[in-house]
């Protein structure tokens, strides 16, 4: 997801209009309007602003943000990252495969374990060779 998709997906969870949130985060509507739309890049100060009005926090807000780079194995899902550590299972899958589970959400919701992710891998293994 991009940050302009989660940015509408919070204003919509909590019911509120463009004005709204721009009255309570302190900025413009048409400057909101602009990082809903993907348009402008929000400052680090800006993030923490939108964070406060949505009373959630920057790490929160920024949860399921795609962003363009490597991840970090730290930034991996908790599940992921405990398959990824695993020296047996783990060493199956290659950075390309660690990127493409990352991603991966089933009806709104990741793999809850280590094995649910591992089961994952697998299925889409057999289909893709």
């Amino acid at each position: 997801m991009k940050l302009s998709e989660r940015l509408r997906e919070l204003r919509a969870e909590r019911n509120l209009r463009l004005k709204d949130v721009a009255a309570i985060a302190g900025i413009s509507v048409p400057y909101l309007s602009d990082l809903e739309r993907g348009r402008t890049n929000p400052s680090l100060d800006t993030l923490q602003t939108l964070a406060t009005a949505y009373n959630i926090t920057v790490h929160d807000l920024l949860e399921s943000v795609e962003f363009y780079g490597l991840n970090t194995d730290g930034a991996l899902p908790k599940g992921l990252a405990d398959l990824v550590a695993d020296p047996v299972l783990g060493g199956q899958l290659t950075p390309d495969w660690v990127r493409t589970l990352s991603r991966i959400e089933l009806r709104g919701k990741r793999p809850r374990d280590k094995q649910d992710w591992y089961e994952i891998y697998l299925h889409l293994k057999r289909i893709l060779e």
